[in-house]
């Protein structure tokens, strides 16, 4: 089932300001074969399926009695609330392959780090795939079971993806791993010989005295 978001075309003339006072994000759909949209959403209303879809799910945005099938190719959000200030919709044919960047969700508990002491390294958070629109997922889990030794590693051929997708980058390209701690070398500190630092104050101060009594 696809998801879907009602839009209203928005003229140029209407500022963006304007629009997010009135609870609205100001958006645009764009693509290869589409021309350039300019429209608005219901802030909830988007924030709700944006949430779901994330970006790599199809979303049919109805507009003027048609409904285009995009996925949310960039938002701008606010630096302190988070909210959306602008959202790029990106127009795709689903009978076409698109390459995309998938998150990356790690699950499971690695043995090399549960019995052998180890510490887990997510040396990527995202996966780039292609596939057609409507087999992407909302992200890819990564079992770190797998990692049983210390020197285990997870590279993206490792990985499993749904079917009709496959990976976009190197295949030994390393996803996580496991590092081992090294210990710090214990500090030393070296006792101060009191008694020979006192001898050698006094031959230096004897030894200055009879120099004093040869002048």
């Amino acid at each position: 089932m696809t998801l879907t978001l009602e839009a209203t075309a928005r003229p140029m003339t209407r500022k963006a300001e304007a629009l997010r006072k009135e609870g609205r994000v100001p958006a645009v759909v764009y693509g290869p074969k589409t021309e350039n949209i300019p429209l608005s959403v219901d802030a909830r209303a988007f924030q709700k399926v944006w949430k779901e879809a994330g970006e790599t799910t199809v979303i049919g945005v109805s507009v003027d009695d048609k409904t285009i099938d995009v996925l949310v190719q960039e938002v701008a959000v606010h630096p302190v609330s988070g909210d959306p200030m602008h959202a790029d919709f990106y127009a795709v044919d689903k009978t076409k392959k698109v390459e995309v960047n998938i998150p990356l969700s790690f699950e499971g508990v690695a043995p090399a780090v549960k019995d052998l002491g180890g510490t887990l390294v997510k040396v990527l958070h995202e996966i780039t795939v292609s596939g057609l629109p409507g087999n992407l997922p909302n992200e890819v889990v990564v079992d770190t079971v797998l990692l049983k030794e210390l020197d285990s590693v997870i590279t993206v051929k490792d990985v499993v993806l749904p079917e009709g997708v496959v990976a976009a980058m190197p295949e030994d390209d390393v996803v996580v791993s496991v590092s081992v701690q090294e210990e710090e070398p214990e500090e030393t500190t070296e006792e101060v010989d009191l008694e020979s630092i006192e001898v050698e104050q006094k031959g230096k101060k004897e030894e200055g005295e009879g120099e004093e009594k040869g002048e």
